[in-house]
């Protein structure tokens, strides 16, 4: 099984993300993709990030009717702070039937040389990378290597950032939030 990992802190999921990812598992050859939640970091204390079983609980509501979009939490057993080189090494070890690619923001790329082991993973996995508005001088470094598959998603420049926001400002943003995340959200009094 091909398996497509969006990694994020979802701090909330949002429309946004549940688009891009279902775009990309309909639009290309991945069987899933898996939303993996990222633990808060004890380096980083955010008041605004919720809980991880919070946020995962978010994930859990917002794919839980798409067969092919899944919630994935395995990063919470993992030594902190994390990279994810680790995380991939540990799936792969966990899953050796399944194949694993990344899907990131073409905005992610610019940075990409920076992760750690940057050069393993695109040895060893693929990248789906999705467009954003921005000005990317990584996409012509990249475009030749097989590994990196552009898509044709559709442009989301929603953030978590401006959905917190305009909820502790008391503006509605449901329409920016699956239903069953936004009713979490109201119920828990989340971000306010």
């Amino acid at each position: 099984m091909k398996i497509g990992l969006f990694f994020g802190t979802f701090n909330p999921i949002h429309v946004g993300h549940l688009t891009i990812a279902n775009h990309i598992a309909e639009h290309s050859d991945l069987d899933q993709v898996w939303f993996v939640v990222t633990p808060m970091s004890p380096f980083k204390k955010n008041q605004s990030i919720l809980d991880d079983n919070q946020r995962l609980e978010m994930v859990y509501r917002a794919t839980k009717d798409y067969t092919k979009l899944q919630p994935c939490d395995i990063e919470f057993g993992m030594p902190q702070p994390n990279y994810t080189i680790n995380t991939l090494t540990y799936l792969k070890e966990k899953y050796p039937d399944h194949k694993f690619s990344l899907l990131m923001g073409e905005d992610n790329l610019n940075t990409f040389h920076k992760w750690k082991n940057y050069e393993l993973i695109l040895e060893h996995y693929s990248l789906y990378v999705y467009p954003r508005i921005t000005k990317s001088a990584a996409k012509s470094k990249y475009n030749d290597n097989h590994k990196v598959n552009f898509v044709d998603a559709p442009i989301m420049e929603i953030s978590s950032t401006f959905i917190r926001k305009e909820i502790k400002a008391g503006r509605n943003i449901r329409p920016m939030l699956p239903e069953q995340v936004w009713l979490y959200l109201d119920q828990m009094h989340f971000y306010k």
